[in-house]
């Protein structure tokens, strides 16, 4: 069987994995293919199963935050060693590592979405430099392909302050107890399309390095 119809059969019997079996588009970074786990309605925190690929219950919310934008993951992406280090590069802080998860990404749309386990096209246009401790925990901030209010914004720029602040203030509160004083988390730039750019580039680049072989070894399998 040639090794195209042995992906398609593969897709058809078992569905295709939304980190690993999602391509990595050719025309990335400029356009990604993302997968929603979250939906601004959502009040309990969903994330991807990385071992089944099903989407799974995290936790329930705990406090009032409310996500302002769909969220999700890019496939075929990691927040490893090249994150980490381009984190540690623009903050000037040493010991700076990715925190081992796929790259997060925040798609803006006026239409609203209800449900998630979706796959989206989206433009990025900027990120937020986040550190969980002395985790990189980038954000990618993008707008859905062809929408009719975000769709034409191109840089962070072009972003109203009032949203980036509102993606700020979940980021920063969604995890601290109201007892506490300090964000156990830190947003330490907003950074533009062609900082994105590099990030994303980087997290690919992170994925190649660690889950490079996988479509060797299927298709390897696939002919025993």
């Amino acid at each position: 069987m040639p090794k195209k119809s042995r992906w398609q059969a593969l897709g058809i019997l078992f569905g295709s994995h939304p980190w690993h079996g999602v391509p990595f588009p050719k025309d990335a970074p400029r356009v990604l293919t993302c997968y929603i786990e979250m939906v601004q309605t959502d009040t309990v925190k969903y994330e991807l199963d990385k071992l089944t690929g099903l989407l799974k219950v995290d936790r329930p919310q705990k406090y009032s935050n409310v996500c302002p934008s769909l969220y999700g993951l890019v496939p075929q992406t990691l927040c490893a060693e090249r994150v980490g280090a381009f984190c540690g590069e623009k903050t000037g802080r040493a010991g700076i590592v990715g925190d081992g998860d796929p790259l997060d990404v925040c798609v803006l749309s006026e239409k609203p979405f209800t449900h998630g386990n979706i796959l989206v096209p989206a433009i990025p246009i900027g990120g937020l430099r986040m550190l969980d401790g002395n985790e990189a925990d980038d954000k990618i901030i993008a707008v859905l392909q062809g929408d009719e209010v975000y769709g034409g914004w191109q840089d962070i720029g072009d972003c109203p302050t009032q949203l980036i602040d509102r993606l700020r203030h979940y980021f920063l509160t969604y995890k601290q107890a109201p007892d506490e004083a300090q964000s156990v988390c830190e947003i330490t730039h907003v950074y533009g399309r062609d900082e994105a750019y590099a990030v994303i580039g980087r997290s690919h680049e992170d994925y190649l390095s660690r889950y490079g072989g996988l479509e060797e070894m299927l298709t390897a399998a696939l002919r025993v």
